[in-house]
């Protein structure tokens, strides 16, 4: 069976580093999904979800934006963070969303703004991961 040797890198840490069957990622040009012996490939990477597809199962991550690169044999993904499921608080995330969505509406300060725009995104994207099912394949 062929793989790729997937490694996840943020600032801070290796966030994961294994084989995988296929990676799903947000590009900036829309999602992508690298397979094994993909084509060279270097590309700008979005706040979202990737999925991760091992042999009988599939794991999801909220990551930030970053950069994405293959060679068909390893994948490198650096992004900015990089979440599990199980590191998400959904009560403190709600309560990023409701006061970031406050802070936009009340604030004339564009700095503000922006900081909560951006809070507001990496929450909503949170959220959606603590939706997602840990489904076997």
């Amino acid at each position: 069976m062929n793989t790729l040797r997937l490694k996840i890198i943020t600032p801070k840490k290796i966030v994961l580093e294994e084989e995988v069957l296929s990676v799903t990622a947000p590009a900036e040009t829309g999602e992508i999904t690298i397979l094994p012996k993909h084509m060279k490939l270097f590309t700008l990477l979005v706040e979202g979800i990737i999925k991760i597809k091992k042999t009988n199962e599939e794991d999801y991550l909220a990551i930030g934006g970053g950069y994405l690169q293959t060679d068909g044999r390893e994948l490198n993904v650096l992004v900015s963070r990089a979440y599990g499921q199980k590191e998400i608080d959904e009560k403190l995330t709600e309560k990023a969303i409701e006061e970031a969505k406050k802070i936009i509406s009340l604030t004339k300060d564009r700095q503000q703004r922006v900081e909560a725009a951006a809070l507001l995104r990496r929450s909503i994207v949170d959220m959606k991961l603590l939706k997602k099912r840990k489904r076997p394949v």
